[in-house]
């Protein structure tokens, strides 16, 4: 279900969570991210257009989060960028066979889950997690809690 332009798209969220009000521009967010510019301009544009992020030209222009980091869930974000999550995939005639069915039934099953705790999962939790991290990470051995 995680494409490459579902995790860069999050990867880009993360980072303009980390500072909501600052207007980051999409090749400062790309060297940070180590993400191809045009690529990242390209799912910018995508979260823009499903007004997950607001963009703004000019010198001090660049990209920001739209809502808080809490009101906005993964799976939203998937959709913008991603096609459909909720797409059963394609199956070809030898998928009849009933071991293949089943199999399919499973991953469909698996992929529902997931599509719960992805709407329930918001951009907010995940930055908390990123902050844990890096915290645990530092010469000092930090703990963040709450």
């Amino acid at each position: 279900m995680l494409k490459r332009r579902g995790l860069q798209a999050i990867q880009a969220l993360l980072e303009l969570a980390l500072e909501p009000e600052r207007w980051r521009s999409g090749p400062d967010l790309a060297a940070s991210q180590a993400i191809p510019e045009p690529m990242l301009e390209q799912v910018l544009q995508q979260l823009r257009r499903a007004e997950l992020v607001e963009a703004r030209r000019g010198r001090h222009g660049g990209y920001r989060l739209q809502r808080a980091a809490a009101a906005i869930p993964l799976l939203e974000v998937l959709r913008a960028v991603e096609a459909d999550p909720s797409q059963e995939p394609a199956t070809s005639a030898a998928a009849q066979q009933a071991g293949e069915q089943v199999a399919l039934a499973l991953e469909r099953r698996l992929q529902l889950a997931l599509e719960r705790e992805l709407a329930r999962l918001s951009l907010e939790e995940l930055l908390y997690d990123l902050r844990s991290t890096q915290e645990c990470l530092r010469q000092e051995g930090g703990l963040m809690l709450g």
